[in-house]
């Protein structure tokens, strides 16, 4: 069985990070509907298009192996609907701007009073406090989860990652605290409130940072490269380039070919249990014994040179030479990989990390796979759903409809316009 089989999820979110969580939830096996507006859907539907008259890969990235049910809650019957899956679904998740849940008519007083056993989960820019009402997209949460100020080269202007640590970052958090309200669930009877602020969870993303930000009071950050350099540090943690943000310092470092090839480079990290190792494959196997190298308090100082010494010989050698070379030697590299190299790599194709599926209007594409791999609930990723493809079929199963009540509900409005009603 699949590890969340028998679980019904309302998902009522929309773009990244709810559609992350949710999509999470349906890789392990529950039974996930989104709810859509009739005639447009998802937002994202549309963004960022590059096939005319299908699903975006924005869109179909982030929803596979849901159904889509095309709803109006602002008509009597949409409500009515709405109402009927709250008391039969186990988890609503939504990430609308604070308050619109309320102004639909379906505070957490009024959904615990339908389902007392329904958790409400949802995703806001900030928690409680004075930007409680604002609202927040990936890069302002970076920024204000203090991301942004960490990341980029410290003569340069903050820097966002290209990794999506607030939108999806967030999603990832909220799905924990989804498993674990339903795990108490099962000892209490009990449906609670389940939230995640995008500013909380980059900043617990950033931790490391928060932790040299409370070390500076005690002296300057010694493994970053401006310590090397002579360089006073000022009152915030600095921009660090692409030093280590762990206690072994490393840096990226140019490989054959990088003149030509933006990607040309390897992470290297000077732990310091290799070291005599890496002094031994770079060509300095003195500095093992020499005083102003052998230890890591030694090279704190040095790391510009130590860095340039080893780039030296990496830049002899293909980023994969470099690999090859190391991995026997359990030095610490990683090569610079691009979205084309990461695409065309067959071993994460044979780990799931990539797969390929067949979408009804987009054709076969290329989607991320369930990063969490669990040995007794494999994941088959399916294709997003078409718009409103499930409306009758999840109205029919879970509330009972028959056919001429979806009729009367399609005359109604509350499936949207008369014509895409009726294409149902």
């Amino acid at each position: 069985m699949k590890a969340l089989e028998g679980v019904r999820v309302l998902d009522f979110t929309h773009v990244q990070s709810g559609p992350t969580c949710t999509q999470l939830l349906a890789w392990f096996g529950a039974d996930v509907i989104k709810l859509e507006r009739p005639g447009t859907g998802d937002a994202t539907r549309a963004q960022l298009a590059d096939i005319p008259g299908a699903d975006s890969l924005y869109f179909t990235m982030l929803n596979h192996n849901k159904r889509s049910v095309e709803l109006d809650t602002k008509t009597a019957g949409g409500r009515a609907v709405l109402t009927g899956l709250i008391e039969v679904c186990d988890v609503l998740v939504e990430n609308f701007a604070p308050g619109a849940l309320d102004r639909m008519g379906f505070s957490w007083e009024v959904i615990q009073g339908i389902n007392p056993r329904l958790i409400l989960a949802s995703i806001k820019g900030f928690g409680p406090g004075p930007y409680a009402d604002c609202k927040v997209y990936e890069n302002v949460a970076q920024c204000v989860g203090g991301a942004a100020s960490t990341t980029g080269f410290r003569d340069g202007i903050p820097t966002v990652s290209g990794a999506q640590i607030g939108d999806s970052g967030t999603g990832l958090h909220l799905a924990l605290g989804i498993v674990t309200a339903l795990f108490q669930r099962e000892r209490t009877g009990r449906g609670q409130k389940v939230s995640a602020a995008m500013q909380d969870g980059v900043l617990n993303l950033c931790r490391v940072k928060l932790r040299d930000q409370q070390r500076l009071r005690h002296g300057p950050l010694r493994e970053y490269s401006q310590f090397a350099e002579g360089l006073p540090f000022d009152e915030a943690v600095p921009r660090a380039g692409n030093d280590s943000g762990g206690g072994q310092p490393g840096r990226i470092l140019r490989c054959k070919g990088w003149q030509d090839d933006p990607n040309a480079y390897t992470y290297f990290i000077t732990q310091a249990a290799v070291w005599p190792r890496i002094c031994t494959l770079i060509g300095r196997p003195a500095w093992v014994e020499d005083p102003d190298f052998a230890t890591p308090e030694a090279r704190l100082p040095r790391l510009n040179t130590v860095f340039e010494a080893i780039e030296a010989w990496t830049m002899t050698l293909t980023k994969f030479e470099v690999m090859e070379a190391c991995n026997p030697l359990g030095i610490p590299v990683g090569p610079i990989l691009s979205m084309q190299e990461i695409a065309d790599d067959e071993s994460l194709r044979q780990s799931g990390a990539i797969v390929e599926v067949d979408h009804p209007t987009r054709g076969r594409h290329l989607t991320v796979g369930c990063p969490i791999k669990l040995s007794d609930s494999a994941v088959e990723v399916t294709p997003a759903p078409l718009l409103g493809a499930h409306t009758g079929e999840v109205l029919a199963e879970l509330l009972g409809y028959g056919a001429e009540d979806l009729e009367l509900l399609a005359r109604s409005g509350a499936l949207g316009p008369p014509r895409r009603a009726a294409a149902e």
